[in-house]
């Protein structure tokens, strides 16, 4: 589940990559004195992520951008599209919006033998914790967690997905249901890395970190309900950490029926 919010630049501004921590202050604004402020501050993934203002890039008065915020919890979004409409000032440290529209959306990657492409629209976020360092090979000069990169090969980064989406499975949906790591089959068919990059992040107010990030696109093949429920998770929960600082969400692409060949295209 997610909502899409259509915005309007208030002034002229440049894009500010650096917006993840004013933005999640922002959505956290929306959901203070609701039921879900405790989680704030729990140490475990949150139940929502977002995109990036988009399309990216400097900006006059005027111009439209996008928001999507996606969740588990239709609760959730509830209360961020009913503040985002009561109060339509949207503003992401120097990049002014107004809020034109708010609108739910619930994508779905489809029923079993539904193919597709899922996409990063924001940087992944992988770290491969130290007590793993000798079962990759990673040599390294440090025994902090080391962020993936390309030359750590595939292995470290698809076992560091699951163990996270089995961490969200376990939170976010029923008890008796399986997770990722409890059925057979990859989450994926095939991963295509689209580039990797670093950033610096302000991780809390004052703090500030370089990260290494990755962007990907991702084909799939529903097998089962199962695989569905998986899939859809990532949706709306993201993959990778730091999700609800707005990191590794994903939006569908393409979707296709195996069994008639109907191929479409995803805008959300």
């Amino acid at each position: 589940m997610r909502v899409l919010t259509r915005l309007s630049a208030r002034a002229d501004a440049a894009y500010d990559n650096a917006y993840h921590h004013k933005l999640r202050g922002r959505l956290w604004e929306a959901l203070k004195d609701s039921e879900y402020d405790d989680l704030h501050d729990e140490n475990q993934p949150k139940p929502f992520t977002y995109s990036n203002p988009f399309p990216p890039g400097e900006m006059r008065e005027g111009d439209e951008r996008s928001l999507l915020v996606a969740s588990t919890d239709e609760s959730l979004l509830a209360h961020i599209a009913e503040d985002l409409t009561h109060n339509r000032e949207l503003n992401v440290g120097e990049m002014p919006f107004h809020v034109d529209e708010v609108t739910p959306l619930s994508p779905d990657v489809g029923e079993p033998g539904t193919g597709g492409t899922l996409e990063t629209g924001t940087g992944v976020l992988v770290r491969i914790p130290p007590w793993r360092f000798d079962e990759y090979d990673i040599d390294v000069d440090h025994d902090e967690a080391e962020f993936w990169r390309p030359e750590h090969t595939m292995e470290p980064f698809r076992n560091q997905i699951e163990n996270n989406l089995d961490k969200k499975h376990d939170l976010f949906c029923p008890d008796y249901l399986p997770g990722p790591s409890e059925t057979d089959g990859d989450l994926f068919d095939g991963a295509d890395l689209i580039k990797t990059f670093s950033i610096p992040v302000t991780v809390t107010q004052g703090r500030r970190e370089t990260w290494v990030l990755s962007k990907w696109r991702f084909d799939y093949t529903v097998r089962d309900d199962h695989h569905r429920r998986h899939l859809n998770l990532a949706l709306d929960t993201g993959i990778g950490e730091r999700n609800s600082l707005g990191f590794g969400f994903v939006n569908i692409t393409e979707k296709e029926d195996k069994r008639s060949g109907r191929r479409e295209r995803v805008d959300a």
